[in-house]
């Protein structure tokens, strides 16, 4: 491999989305320059020309948003791209459901392996809906699957395709690693590195902000908490009926407990 995310075998990309979050990953995935805004003039580039998966993205197609359609899509092909290139895995987010329902098939035809569907919004993709699309899926022999959030996707054996976007564009479950040192009879924290980040893009300026942070409880999970909202997470704060809380909160939660595990390695 000579740079990182190339080679002559790289996993190859398709996205399918309407509205903001599926636009937010592939800027993030590209590593678009004038992406994250979020530290202002207290930017240090710290992302920047360290990636660029632009190659492996075979296409980016919007689909109009549910405000532009009908309640009811009686034939959904008439709102699908004519055509879309081979690939080896799909992400689709914020569709129409009847779109989405539809999307198994149409993939399958085109010669996608897998699909995700990022849920950070249980109303765009409620429970019976997911399901639906995931029997489609599998009579189809088409990979799937759908994380709630997208930064809950982790490795999975039975996945290998999924797998293979998680560990080599090195987003998904966040991962990183700190190193700590002494200030007085408080121990901070000195230095942080993205291992794997979430797909919003969001652990880059949770980990900048936690440079010069105490590690003591209370401390840490206030700055932990206040750099994930001010990102801002995307991921919805309504009541999920399946989790018995906001989707947004299981996000704040993940990014908490992988620093706390950094910090003990």
């Amino acid at each position: 491999m000579s740079e990182l995310g190339y080679n002559k075998d790289k996993l190859t990309l398709v996205f399918i989305y309407s509205g903001e979050f599926g636009e937010k990953v592939i800027r993030n995935l590209v590593n678009d320059p004038s992406f994250c805004k979020s530290c202002g003039l207290q930017c240090d580039y710290c992302k920047y020309d360290v990636y660029s998966y632009v190659r492996n993205i075979k296409a980016a197609m919007e689909l109009p948003g549910k405000s532009k359609l009908p309640a009811f899509i009686d034939d959904p092909r008439k709102y699908m791209p004519i055509k879309i290139p081979g690939a080896d895995l799909c992400i689709a987010s914020g569709l129409h459901r009847d779109l989405l329902l539809e999307l198994p098939p149409f993939l399958h035809n085109s010669g996608v392996k897998a699909l995700i569907v990022p849920i950070e919004d249980f109303t765009e993709v409620p429970s019976g809906l997911r399901k639906q699309v995931e029997e489609k899926c599998d009579e189809l022999g088409l990979e799937n699957v759908f994380p709630k959030p997208f930064c809950s996707l982790k490795p999975a054996k039975n996945k290998p395709i999924v797998s293979r976007f998680v560990n080599e564009m090195k987003v998904g479950r966040p991962l990183l690693e700190i190193s700590t040192r002494k200030r007085g009879d408080a121990e901070v924290i000195e230095s942080t590195i993205v291992r794997r980040s979430a797909p919003c893009g969001s652990t880059w300026y949770v980990a900048r902000k936690l440079v010069g942070v105490e590690t003591k409880r209370e401390v840490l999970y206030d700055a932990v908490a206040k750099a994930h909202h001010s990102y801002p997470c995307t991921a919805t704060m309504g009541i999920d009926p399946e989790v018995k809380e906001p989707i947004l909160h299981i996000g704040g939660y993940i990014i908490r407990e992988e620093v706390e595990k950094a910090l003990k390695l």
